[in-house]
Order: structure tokens, then sequence, then C-alpha cells
């Protein structure tokens, strides 16, 4: 049997795309839960600025700090990646 490999691109999405897509749906739950950038990033010991960047897209997440994120969050890593649940996942604002 011969696996073929899923990328971002095969799925219709550039790199960067999904980075975005995933900083979109952790704000989006971060702001359902009415807590501030600094005040979750403080709560889950990541640096404010980083944590800033992984909303804005900027920066390709480790699963360590998916696991980080999702905790405080209190989802399970999976829902992070839920990106059908963007209301408009072409919007730039949650």
């Amino acid at each position: 049997m011969v696996w073929e490999k899923a990328t971002c691109h095969s799925l219709g999405m550039a790199a960067d795309d999904v980075k975005v897509l995933f900083g979109r749906r952790v704000r989006q739950l971060r702001k359902a839960k009415g807590v501030s950038q600094e005040a979750f990033a403080h709560g889950i010991q990541i640096d404010r600025s980083y944590y800033g960047s992984i909303e804005r897209g900027e920066r390709n997440v480790s699963l360590e700090n998916i696991c980080l994120i999702a905790g405080g969050l209190g989802v399970p890593p999976a829902e992070l990646l839920r990106f059908d649940a963007l209301a408009d996942p072409a919007s730039p604002g949650e």
C-alpha cells in the first residue's frame, strides 16, 4: 500500500494559511473565555509577544505549545484545528 503524503498544499492551502487559521482559531477560543492576550500568555507561561505572534499566524507552533494553549483554554488539542468552527475563515479578526 502506498500512502499519499497530505500537505497543506495538497489540501488547497499554502503553509502560511494554516498558521493564520490556527491563530484565528486560538484567538476565537481565548476571546470566548474573556481573557486578554497578556493574561492568557502569562497563565500558560508563554512569552506575551510570542503568543501574540501565534495569534497573528506568524509562528509554526510546536506540539508542546499547542498542548499548553489547549490546556489553558480547557479544550483538547484537536479543537484548535477545527477551522470549520471559524465564522468566516477568510476574515482577519474574530
